[in-house]
């Protein structure tokens, strides 16, 4: 837990630090002064500059970042050279299925933990799947073909960088409503005049900050779910049947699973679920939406 808590802490102050070197460049080649943002008479296109740099920088450095974070966090030995028939057949597998779905051979890694697998990566051409020893115990050959296909079928459909994209919109509005808002209460509704912002700026953009957030999170969230239908499809397509990949997800709801990572959470194979804010949909939603399928 601290070495999450650690590489937490870390990857957020990067994100500072990077956002701190862009907004200063972007200062000097286009004579914004964001130092004047928060002040109550500033342009509404200076404001949504700056929102879009806050939004997309924090989903940006996640994603450059997910493949060294998943690793650190969760301990993925990578498969370089198989050492042994299992480790063997999984990289044949997921290159077999890469091969299928048209993308370049992925990074393969196996990982401690309960029944759960994940792909993530910045590109189709830098990405990694890895699936956990509870897994791999828990299904039998054909099952986990069907879980890698699964995972292929996100890097495939370019789900990495589709749902850091609808973050990074979701973020940016989310700067922008709150401040806008923000200063609205300060300048109309607590009538200040100083040309500084007053504490009604700050209380209301920070309480919007979290407010807001929370509903963008649902909007992803949903967007996620999509993707998780899309990639079961992509696994029956791989397959050549969807049969498999029912399978999987019939054994998979009935093991215990592990709660992933928050930078993989949305490109595992299991995940919250049966909720609003839920980064995959239900088992059966799932399975059925496969029997239709076929």
């Amino acid at each position: 837990m601290l070495k999450r808590i650690g590489l937490f802490i870390l990857t957020n102050l990067a994100v500072l630090i990077v956002l701190g070197v862009v907004m200063n460049i972007v200062s000097a080649v286009f004579g914004v002064n964001f130092s004047q943002v928060a002040g109550g008479n500033q342009s509404y296109g200076t404001l949504l500059i700056f929102a879009a740099i806050v939004g997309f920088s924090g989903s940006i450095m996640s994603l450059l970042m997910s493949k060294t974070i998943a690793k650190s966090t969760m301990g993925v030995q990578m498969i370089d050279r198989p050492s042994n028939k299992l480790e063997a057949w999984l990289v044949d597998t997921v290159r077999s299925h890469a091969e299928k779905a048209g993308i370049p051979m992925p990074e393969v890694g196996i990982y401690e933990g309960e029944a759960n697998a994940f792909a993530t990566g910045a590109s189709k051409r830098s990405a990694m799947v890895a699936v956990s020893t509870g897994l791999l115990s828990s299904m039998n050959r054909e099952e986990v073909e069907a879980v890698l296909a699964h995972e292929i079928a996100h890097v495939a459909n370019g789900d990495m960088v589709t749902l850091t994209l609808i973050q990074g919109v979701t973020n940016t509005f989310v700067v922008f409503l709150s401040r806008v808002i923000g200063n609205f209460v300060d300048r109309v509704v607590l009538r200040n005049e100083d040309d500084a912002p007053g504490a009604g700026y700050y209380i209301t953009s920070l309480v919007l900050d979290i407010v807001l957030g929370i509903l963008a999170s649902a909007i992803v969230m949903y967007f996620s779910r999509v993707r998780e239908f899309r990639a079961d499809e992509g696994a029956a397509r791989i397959m050549g049947s969807s049969r498999p990949m029912i399978n999987a997800l019939a054994r998979l709801g009935g093991v215990p699973t592990d709660e992933l990572a928050p930078a993989v959470k949305g490109f595992g194979i299991a995940g919250g679920m049966g909720s609003l804010f839920a980064s995959h949909p239900t088992i059966e939603e799932r399975i059925d939406a496969l029997q239709r399928l076929r």
